[in-house]
């Protein structure tokens, strides 16, 4: 492997060598000033190209939907995508962007559903929700359920990190039979959340339960974490999988 990264390094980059393979990114909080991500456009703008560096061609930004925190709405989000769009033309950066949400399930979101509001999705009407990450919600089965009937396809948002899950894998294994889609993040596997995340995702690679990869990024420390991942043994392991990203 190190052979191989230094002969990357004379001409194509590491990153475009290991991530244009994705293409697309299905996760992210670039979108400026909507939630825990980009605070600023000039920040935004950084992490667009680093992405662009690090292979990608497409990036779907998914601004966090939370009833008590980030109360941003379609029209919030796409109005942020639209200012964007044009810094990154006028900055000539070649890269599509679109957006999406992660919505946060929470009887906010549960209402949304019953009320048939607009949720922002992406591609074949995928629906990235995450939940605490310690505690298991009462209603995760009963929102699934809401989800599918409506017709959305429910995506989870880095399953490896709900310490709720940590010693009942076969537990997060049959929300994987039973159609909810996995998205684990791509900085776990370098152990950049936990250790225990890291097992986790690990195992899901293992398992064949991997239907999106995603950055989650948040700011310039998580794509410089990127980096670090392209030595996981791990990475091409994820990469032959089949993986949607790039239908996006």
């Amino acid at each position: 492997m190190k052979k191989f990264l230094q002969s990357l390094f004379k001409g194509e980059s590491v990153a475009e060598a290991s991530f244009s393979a994705l293409a697309v990114d299905m996760h992210s909080h670039i979108l400026p000033g909507l939630d825990d991500g980009a605070d600023s456009l000039e920040k935004s703008l950084e992490l667009v190209q680093a992405m662009k560096e690090l292979g990608y061609r497409k990036l779907i930004m998914t601004p966090h939907i939370m009833s008590d925190f980030y109360k941003n709405t379609p029209d919030m989000i796409r109005e942020r995508l639209a200012v964007l769009r044009a810094a990154v033309q006028e900055a000539g950066i070649d890269m599509e962007l679109d957006c999406a949400a992660e919505h946060y399930l929470d009887e906010g979101f549960l209402e949304k559903l019953s009320r048939d509001e607009e949720l922002l999705t992406f591609g074949d009407n995928y629906l990235l929700f995450e939940t605490s990450f310690l505690n298991e919600p009462l209603n995760l089965r009963e929102a699934i359920f809401k989800m599918r009937s409506k017709g959305y396809k429910p995506v989870l948002a880095h399953p490896e990190r709900y310490s709720y899950f940590y010693g009942k894998f076969d537990d997060l294994a049959e929300l994987w039979k039973q159609g909810v889609l996995f998205q684990p993040n791509l900085n776990s596997l370098s152990g950049y959340y936990s250790p225990a995340a890291k097992t986790v995702a690990e195992k899901l690679i293992d398992s064949g339960m991997v239907d999106f990869l995603g950055s989650d990024v948040h700011s310039l420390k998580h794509t410089d974490s990127l980096n670090r991942v392209l030595a996981s043994k791990y990475l091409p392991k994820a990469l032959s999988l089949a993986v949607r990203n790039s239908q996006l």
